[in-house]
């Protein structure tokens, strides 16, 4: 049985059959020993996983720490070298970062956080030129690293080895909230904005000069990212008016993308949100503030910016600094200023469940709701005709009706609510990308996930985030258990196990072929 991608996630996990396939030995061959690869700057060992057959390089930096004087400044490349080999055996601690995704860590988090993680097949030789697929962490600018178990990249490496399709997976950190999007009239003149972004940029470039040691091909390289990961591809093909510095060869975008899903605001109207953090910093009266924030013990910082005094920045994103983001994302797009590579690119059904207001219960709250976020009083009335309260049609489908009384905070028009923020912040932009798309030939491939996930009600439905454990072929749950979250996997039907084998192995048709839909006929027997 053959599907396309269109096709293949638009039903439900118990509409999928039993499926036969041949399965592929590795080949990549086992060798013994402790892996090494020699880099620009030196030397690395690092660790062989026998169950996965796998080796291991985590936590190599590739830029320097940005502490000190670096801190709130663009990433500076590394510029010492060493003899012998260092250890690259543990992840590197994430960025700070303020959320779930950091608490359920256990918070393990430093300044000096720039680095990088190459997983690839044990034995992979240096001149085997395999692809690479770049993970970028989600978590809203705001959170989030690579060492988070959930973007292990043990399993989807482990499916392109035995699909006969074996690529490298690479993982990096970037810096986040302020320390990453900071803006203003201050940052802006000193040429420091969209930081987060410029780290993943110098990590890509590090990339480029070091894949091939490791048996990668810095002409096969896949970007890939979820949520804000997401955004943050789009980021990287609108950068500098959409300049093709032969970075990547595709991209992947899931749940996110090159349309930012906040207004963005320019500097001057950032400089209030930066004035809070100087004012409560004590560097509101310094002659040079940002000298001053980069000279505060850390913990002081943090403390300010993990506080009520951030708590009214709109979004931790993309900024319109007329340098590495030379205009919205929506007009760079419409006038064709991003790199032209095949994109994968998808939503899932109930996006508008996680990023919809809760308490609305009158037509009058969804229209101020609407307001809110800058349409007149004529577009709102038209948007609520488009948006009918109407349960039946709106979302999560799951929901068959209105929230019951004990979802009563969810509001009497949930789903309304959430059928109209899904649709101005995800499937819009999606289908705004795949109409540009295809206007400029550009190859692209949109996917629609709507399967609920283990331990979600029917009034969240196929909500975001919903999908990564199914593209990672995550089926332990690993990181689950300590997540805001329940294994998706546990106590569901084996279809589950089908759908994560098909969807992992389609991401990994695309990072080696460029197209999601060469695994036909690679499905392994195992599913």
């Amino acid at each position: 049985m053959a599907w396309s991608l269109r096709k293949l996630l638009t039903v439900l996990p118990s509409a999928f059959l039993c499926f036969s396939g041949v399965s592929v030995g590795a080949l990549i061959p086992r060798q013994s020993g402790v892996p090494t690869v020699a880099l620009k700057n030196g030397s690395y060992h690092g660790l062989r996983n026998p169950t996965y057959d796998q080796d291991f390089f985590l936590g190599m930096p590739f830029a320097q720490a940005p502490v000190g004087d670096l801190r709130f400044r663009n990433p500076v490349s590394l510029n010492t070298t060493w003899t012998g080999a260092k250890n690259t055996t543990q992840y590197g601690l994430a960025c700070y970062g303020y959320g779930s995704d950091d608490w359920v860590l256990g918070n393990p988090v430093s300044e000096d956080c720039l680095t990088i993680n190459v997983i690839r097949p044990s034995g992979t030789l240096p001149d085997a030129k395999l692809p690479v697929g770049v993970w970028i962490y989600g978590g809203g600018g705001s959170m989030g690293g690579s060492l988070d178990p959930r973007y292990n990249l043990s399993f989807i490496v482990q499916q392109s080895v035995q699909m006969g399709k074996p690529f490298i997976g690479v993982s990096l950190n970037y810096r986040l909230q302020a320390f990453g999007f900071l803006f203003g009239s201050t940052a802006s003149k000193s040429g420091v904005t969209n930081i987060g972004y410029r780290d993943q940029r110098l990590a890509l470039h590090w990339i480029q000069e070091n894949i091939a040691a490791f048996g990668g091909d810095p002409t096969k390289v896949t970007i890939w990212g979820e949520s804000a990961g997401a955004s943050s591809v789009g980021a990287q093909l609108l950068a500098y008016g959409g300049r093709d510095d032969k970075l990547f060869r595709a991209a992947i975008q899931e749940s996110g993308g090159h349309i930012s899903s906040s207004r963005q605001i320019n500097a001057s109207s950032w400089d209030k949100y930066y004035n809070n953090i100087t004012r409560a910093t004590n560097c509101s009266t310094a002659g040079d503030t940002l000298a001053c924030l980069r000279k505060l013990p850390i913990g002081v910082l943090s403390a300010v910016l993990n506080s009520s005094v951030t708590a009214s920045v709109p979004y931790w994103g993309p900024s319109v600094d007329n340098d590495f983001i030379v205009d919205t994302g929506t007009r760079q797009l419409l006038d064709g200023k991003f790199v032209k590579v095949p994109l994968l690119h998808g939503r899932n059904f109930d996006e508008g469940t996680s990023f919809a207001p809760k308490g609305i219960n009158t037509t009058e709250q969804f229209l101020t709701s609407v307001m809110s976020a800058g349409p007149d009083n004529a577009t709102a009335a038209t948007i609520a005709v488009l948006y009918p309260d109407i349960p039946a049609i709106g979302i999560p489908a799951t929901l068959l009706g209105r929230p019951a009384p004990n979802n009563a905070s969810l509001g009497v028009q949930w789903k309304r609510a959430a059928a109209y923020v899904g649709d101005l912040r995800q499937h819009g932009p999606r289908r705004l990308i795949s109409q540009v798309y295809a206007t400029n030939n550009i190859s692209s491939w949109s996917y629609h996930f709507n399967v609920l996930v283990n331990g979600k009600p029917p009034a969240i439905g196929a909500t975001h985030f919903q999908e990564v454990a199914f593209v990672f072929h995550n089926l332990e749950g690993l990181g689950y258990e300590n997540a805001v979250a329940v294994d998706p996997f546990a106590n569901m039907p084996q279809t589950y196990q089908r759908l994560a084998t098909i969807m992992s192995r389609m991401w990994i048709s695309f990072i080696v072929d460029g197209d999601p839909n060469t695994n036909n006929g690679k499905l392994s027997s195992a599913i």
